[in-house]
């Protein structure tokens, strides 16, 4: 633990609200505990219950991320907010950029697409730079769009081998392993682990954006081609931020739920329970744009410490090993 850190990273947190409350968005604080989650098949989750003393036990499962309520409060009109909480996520390797409890920075705004989220981001870690900060983890950020990375990194367009026998065929020509029932986002992820993550351009922030819409996700889709209007931010080759146009159809929020409630359901270790009545809080979800950030993840490299554990306290590996 180093408490010089820990001092400059009280310090950031106040100077990323002060960005946002100066930008008019409003701070909320919204359960950590929840009877219900967004069904998500790439995450597990943990799991608690209420023990109650009048019934049945009630099951309750710690948020993976504050999005659950913060949509439901986007559509009872709450206009722009922001968060920083502590999320939850299970069954990930414990290492110097994963701890299973992580705080985030997770905010919303109103009328905006993904790429308006890019500058308000670019602007957020402009004013929370610190002396320590090396110029690669510095704006501006460069932009570069997940075709272009396919066509540089891996040699090979992603949309013109986007069917499935397509990427198979590329993973044998690299001698990537698979097996015969992968699944196309499986594919997907053993060429792009393997071909074009670890050769990211690393000088400065990136922005790596327009994920195929087949990674099955709430943002929204950029009509008429293979991509969603997504993106992820890397420092340093590190996972930083992730930004959606969020999706607003309503039928496909519901095609989304189905379709991840039976894949959790049947590949899930711990599974989850969806609830119809959050859909049915959906109708009147605005025209927005979300941005998550890993925040222990961007302070440590702003701050130029090559993982998280020095600037978070008591890494789980620290206290239960």
């Amino acid at each position: 633990m180093n408490i010089q850190n820990i001092k400059c990273r009280s310090l950031i947190l106040k100077e990323i609200r002060e960005f946002f409350d100066n930008r008019g968005f409003l701070e909320v604080e919204t359960p950590l505990l929840s009877p219900h989650l967004i069904p998500e098949s790439s995450i597990e989750n943990f799991k608690t219950c209420l023990v109650s003393p009048y019934g049945d036990d009630i099951p309750l499962y710690l948020t993976p991320s504050p999005e659950i309520w913060m949509k439901q409060l986007l559509a009872q009109g709450s206009g722009d907010i922001y968060q920083i909480c502590k999320s939850f996520r299970n069954s990930e390797q414990i290492s110097p950029v994963h701890n299973p409890e992580f705080t985030m920075l997770e905010w919303y705004k109103t009328g905006i697409d993904s790429r308006g989220n890019i500058k308000i981001c670019e602007e957020m870690v402009n004013s929370i730079l610190q002396k320590e900060t090396a110029p690669e983890c510095r704006p501006p950020f460069r932009e570069i769009t997940m075709e272009e990375a396919f066509q540089e990194l891996a040699g090979f367009s992603l949309e013109e081998n986007i069917e499935i026998s397509d990427l198979s065929a590329r993973l044998d020509e690299n001698g990537i392993p698979r097996n015969k029932d992968d699944s196309w986002e499986i594919l997907f992820h053993k060429l792009f682990l393997t071909l074009v993550e670890p050769e990211l351009p690393t000088d400065r922030p990136l922005v790596l954006k327009d994920y195929p819409s087949r990674l099955v996700t709430l943002a929204s889709e950029k009509p008429g081609t293979p991509w969603s209007d997504r993106w992820e931010l890397y420092m340093r080759g590190v996972e930083i931020a992730n930004c959606y146009t969020e999706e607003t159809d309503l039928t496909k929020m519901r095609d989304y739920y189905r379709l991840e409630s039976i894949e959790k359901a049947a590949l899930a270790r711990v599974p989850v329970r969806s609830s119809e009545k959050w859909l049915d809080g959906m109708t009147d979800f605005p025209a927005c744009s979300g941005t998550a950030i890993g925040v222990d993840r961007l302070l440590s490299a702003l701050m130029g410490d090559i993982g998280i554990r020095g600037v978070i306290l008591f890494p789980l590996d620290d206290i239960i090993f």
